[in-house]
């Protein structure tokens, strides 16, 4: 895998997704629009984008989720970000899957810190059918605490997101990672259609949709539009866009990049916002190395989601009570509260 940005291509297509994600005829988002958003003058982008929230989102809430590593490392694929790759050396050991009692104490901990979504995350290329049984007990006993769930676990078959759906799943996580013409730049073991059709699969189960990608892995401002078109011409767009910015690893392939502009992390969070207003824009990975400033700066743009707690996966995040005292510091709300403080439906009896 080359660490070096590639030329920009001379054309861009959209990749179809399979039957249950469509494209339009004509794109609702053709790639130049994208491109020309992603060229506006910083402020007024930055407007742009925080009338698109309000209209949108006009409580102003943000919410907190939670992501769990329920089984980390050993993983097949050559994910050039991931240290939890086999193939690297970076210091993440393989691990077996948790136990239930374990998952559901993490669970019982985000919620008392106030997440409203439980995400479970494992190194897998896809699980196995011994696999699904623990997961759906795992999915089974945190919706049961009143949370929303989330899994991510690689590509699946259609009868693993019905098993999943059927457990009481919400959302499953299945990123895009970057644009067509850059993923060989950054995978090589699965393809670009491969994740496409388990997006359809997920659909078609009736479950939701948290899909996104990272940003800062040596792509050009052209292929950070292309991902961004991918995703808001799926019809329809996720429901949840989580945008992660890179963590760069001693030991993966992508180590020792250039660091992405923080400016350019702002303006695909406002972008994505445009493109795609109803949706959840979270700020994922990366929030460490942004410093509050420009977090801020990306609630401003759109963002309204944020992974909560000090980890993701293996990799350091803000502690949960930084993030309260920052989100004090700028007067937001959390969806949790906004929910909470909802006038109740008068009875009609």
């Amino acid at each position: 895998m080359s660490q070096n940005t590639l030329q920009e291509p001379k054309t861009v297509e959209l990749h179809r997704p399979a039957a249950a994600i469509k494209l339009p005829e004509a794109a609702t988002w053709p790639l130049d629009e994208v491109m020309a958003l992603f060229d506006l003058p910083f402020t007024e982008l930055m407007a742009r984008a925080q009338e698109t929230h309000r209209v949108n989102f006009p409580d102003g809430d943000v919410e907190l989720a939670t992501l769990l590593s329920i089984k980390t490392g050993g993983c097949e694929e050559d994910c050039g970000y991931c240290p939890q790759a086999a193939r690297y050396d970076t210091g993440v050991e393989a691990k077996k899957i948790l136990d239930i009692d374990t998952v559901l104490e993490a669970a019982r901990q985000a919620k008392d810190n106030g997440a409203t979504r439980f995400c479970m995350g494992a190194a897998w290329r896809s699980p196995k059918d011994r696999d699904m049984d623990k997961v759906e007990e795992m999915v089974r006993e945190v919706k049961a605490l009143g949370m929303e769930t989330c899994a991510t676990l690689g590509m699946l078959e259609e009868e693993q997101a019905k098993r999943l759906k059927d457990a009481g799943l919400d959302y499953y996580n299945h990123n895009l990672d970057t644009a067509p013409e850059f993923y060989d730049n950054v995978i090589s073991t699965r393809e670009y259609q491969d994740r496409l059709d388990t997006l359809g699969r997920i659909r078609e189960a009736g479950l939701k949709v948290c899909c996104g990608g990272i940003v800062g892995m040596g792509e050009s401002r052209l292929q950070r539009a292309g991902l961004i078109a991918q995703l808001a011409n799926l019809n329809p767009y996720p429901e949840s866009v989580p945008v992660n910015h890179l963590v760069q690893v001693e030991g993966t392939p992508l180590y020792g990049l250039d660091p992405l502009d923080p400016f350019e992390f702002v303006r695909t969070i406002a972008v994505a916002r445009i493109t795609m207003p109803k949706a959840r824009v979270r700020l994922s990975a990366g929030r460490r190395q942004m410093g509050e400033t420009v977090q801020a700066m990306c609630f401003l743009a759109g963002a309204n989601s944020i992974f909560y707690g000090d980890k993701l996966l293996t990799t350091d995040n803000p502690e949960a009570d930084d993030d309260r005292k920052l989100l004090a510091k700028l007067g937001l709300k959390t969806r949790g509260t906004v929910l909470e403080s909802a006038p109740k439906e008068k009875c009609g009896c």
